[in-house]
């Protein structure tokens, strides 16, 4: 990479108001959570819930604090990971201006705030939901930050690996709902897995070069022909048709859910057909584009689901 141009030095500023810092601080804060992710990870937990809750009416309360103790925890977790993988994103150009390696907020403020944040989800969840989703929660900050975290940096099969902990908040939602893990849990958890695959893939493939410089052995990193990649995000989605069928096989969802089911999944298939023929960066962003919507339609037919069942 080439060096940056000499240049003189800039007068000095004068430090900002209270005032103006304040927001810019509360903005890098709420970065560290991932919003996008924990918007991700909390309505997985509420399909979760859906599937679980019985046909005669869901408890207002329980679903309230499962959610919102899941995003905490969610949160908590992805601002370690922000700890964690501080030094990696100082290295790659869509990274370095995230609040701890552009130095806007120190490290230890860091870890205390995402320990903080994880202490008070569980600390909801398990007295007030049941002690198993505090379990399945605190299970999932373990794998996401001492497993997923590091095999990033060692083996292409991460994602692969990234799938569990991503699930397990699905799983944790149907929990929440019956305290068992229930062939229904198990069915939204195994969607989760699958629909993770082909939404990290693109992700990989669009920053692979971003990835290469961060010292991340992501598939497309290692094998950057893409040949493997494009295969393996249409694999997956083509397997997202039957596994998205599972609720309707075990008997706790409807016809119309099926009906729908299979409808988005023709609407993932498409652009995933559209990246293994021709791996251009726009044909991953539409299939990353797919994936993101996937997730909140599939939560809203189950809620229509349920409401017309």
């Amino acid at each position: 990479m080439p060096s940056s141009p000499p240049h003189t030095a800039a007068p000095s500023r004068p430090a900002p108001s209270p005032a103006v810092a304040a927001p810019t601080r509360w903005r890098d804060y709420l970065t560290l959570t991932k919003p996008e992710i924990t918007f991700l990870v909390v309505i997985s937990a509420l399909a979760g819930f859906l599937l679980g809750a019985p046909a005669g009416g869901v408890d207002g309360l329980v679903l309230l604090v499962t959610l919102v103790g899941v995003g905490l925890t969610s949160a908590g977790a992805c601002v370690m990971n922000h700890y964690q993988e501080r030094h990696l994103d100082a290295g790659m150009r869509r990274t370095a201006n995230r609040p701890l390696p552009s130095g806007r907020l120190e490290a230890v403020q860091a870890k205390r705030f995402g320990v903080l944040l994880v202490c008070a989800g569980v600390g909801l969840i398990c007295p007030l939901v049941n002690p198993l989703t505090a379990g399945l929660a605190i299970l999932t900050v373990l794998l996401y930050l001492y497993v997923y975290t590091p095999l990033k940096q060692t083996t292409k099969y991460n994602t692969l690996v990234g799938t569990i902990p991503g699930a397990l908040p699905a799983l944790g939602g149907y929990a929440a709902a019956t305290n068992s893990l229930g062939a229904g849990g198990w069915a939204v958890f195994a969607i989760l897995v699958v629909w993770q695959m082909p939404h990290f893939l693109s992700l990989a493939w669009i920053y692979r070069k971003d990835y290469g410089r961060g010292g991340f052995a992501m598939l497309p990193v290692v094998e950057p022909e893409g040949h493997s990649t494009g295969a393996q995000a249409l694999g997956w989605t083509l397997l997202l048709l039957p596994v998205s069928l599972l609720p309707f096989a075990l008997g706790v969802s409807s016809w119309l859910y099926a009906a729908g089911a299979v409808l988005l999944g023709l609407y993932f298939l498409r652009p995933a057909f559209a990246f293994f023929r021709n791996k251009t960066t726009r044909n991953a962003r539409r299939v990353l584009k797919a994936s993101v919507y996937y997730i909140p339609l599939l939560v809203l037919l189950i809620v229509v689901d349920r409401l017309l069942g």
